[in-house]
């Protein structure tokens, strides 16, 4: 989503891997990486990482205390993994109250899980400019609420939303990417600055 602010260099010449990691951690990695090995289509691969993921959320050994540290003035992004092909990549994002994304869509599949708190998500569907010359506009299809334990997963196209905070407690949640995070800095391909219906 966006920059990284709080990630270290990697100890392992092959891989970005954080300063410290949990076994926990470790586990859950080794797990995606057999999902991923399979070599299937994008959205099954998004659903099978989802799997692995979901019993891991909510597990006090987990993340450090550093990889759950929030930013006052936005939400911050902590890259824990770069698998060393470029594979996929494992992100927490932690939120403040209010604090959220721009809409935007992605470089890669995706696969995210609530680990504490709530995150709320509004999807859109981008409407292409008819003839006549007016511009494009999205259309909100749906509103979500997921809660801690919660995991949802996509692969573009469709996959247009935007992504906050509107708790009054801080929420924290990982997100894989079928992308190198730690090359390209982001999974955001495009943000969108486009008139939306809501």
């Amino acid at each position: 989503m966006s920059p990284s602010t709080g990630s270290s260099t990697s100890t392992v010449p092959t891989a970005f891997r954080a300063a410290s990691r949990t076994e926990r951690l470790d586990a859950l990695i080794a797990e995606i990486r057999e999902a991923v090995g399979r070599g299937l289509p994008p959205d099954l691969t998004a659903y099978l990482v989802g799997e692995r993921l979901a019993p891991h959320l909510g597990a006090d050994d987990l993340l450090t205390l550093e990889q759950q540290e929030s930013d006052p003035e936005r939400y911050r992004q902590h890259l824990l993994h770069a698998e060393h092909d470029g594979s996929f990549s494992v992100v927490a994002l932690v939120w403040l109250p209010g604090q959220g994304t721009s809409v935007h869509d992605h470089v890669s599949w995706c696969t995210t899980g609530v680990h504490q708190g709530e995150e709320y998500e509004r999807r859109y569907r981008l409407v292409p400019a008819p003839a006549s010359g007016a511009a494009a506009r999205l259309v909100a299809t749906g509103d979500v609420v997921n809660g801690q334990g919660e995991v949802c997963g996509f692969a573009p196209p469709g996959d247009i939303h935007r992504v906050w905070n509107a708790s009054a407690a801080p929420a924290l949640s990982l997100h894989v990417y079928g992308a190198d995070i730690s090359r390209l800095g982001t999974s955001v391909r495009r943000v969108y600055a486009l008139p939306a219906d809501r």
